[in-house]
């Protein structure tokens, strides 16, 4: 439908009155929340004593998790550069105007990202689990590059060329398997903060 002139609204005042004033009613709710509940304060930190176990913030919990499974330097620098390139780069493989604006591009979209969601899961849950059984039964007395590095890197690869090949079976469009990988990419940054917050 074209929607001229005579359909629209200036964004001054309709819209930023309303923005303007669900900002206030936030900021009068959490005033009001603040005063009522206390907050849990803990002693003044001590710069002598880290806490045991220290905890990065929330948003890191992910990469300190993958700190737990492989070699500090590829879990804290190589992973996530190259997850921010990749990231960085999906406008430049996707340059397709279809579907611009709608959740999963199609009814396969949601298929493919509902598989991926459920293989990444069960995939990811397996894999901590068995790196913890490993540990804590000491089982694992290799060199750190095999254990740290060339078991991370088989593993990832393998799991991830392992979900193109699959999500590739419903001939998606470029938009579609990048929604596949995408989602991998969600759930694996979701599980392992729960993972590091929750469970560790």
């Amino acid at each position: 439908v074209d929607k001229g002139p005579e359909n629209t609204v200036m964004s001054w005042p309709h819209l930023l009155i309303l923005e303007a004033l669900a900002t206030l009613g936030t900021t009068v709710l959490l005033l009001f929340w603040s005063l009522a509940i206390n907050a849990p304060l803990r002693e003044f930190a001590d710069p002598e004593v880290s806490e045991n176990p220290a905890k990065a913030a929330w948003y890191f919990m992910n990469l300190q998790e993958m700190l737990l499974h492989m070699h500090p330097a590829l879990a804290g620098v190589i992973i996530p550069v190259l997850m921010l390139v990749v990231l960085m780069a999906i406008p430049y493989f996707d340059r397709s105007q279809e579907d611009v604006g709608v959740w999963f591009a199609s009814k396969k979209g949601r298929k493919i990202a509902l598989w991926s969601t459920v293989y990444t899961s069960i995939w990811l849950i397996g894999l901590v689990l068995f790196d913890e059984y490993i540990r804590l039964r000491s089982i694992v007395n290799e060199p750190e590059i095999l254990v740290g590095w060339i078991i991370p890197i088989v593993v990832i690869v393998a799991l991830s060329g392992a979900l193109y090949i699959m999500i590739r079976k419903w001939r998606p469009t470029t938009r579609e398997t990048l929604i596949g990988l995408f989602t991998a990419f969600v759930v694996t940054y979701i599980l392992l903060t729960i993972v590091g917050l929750f469970f560790r």
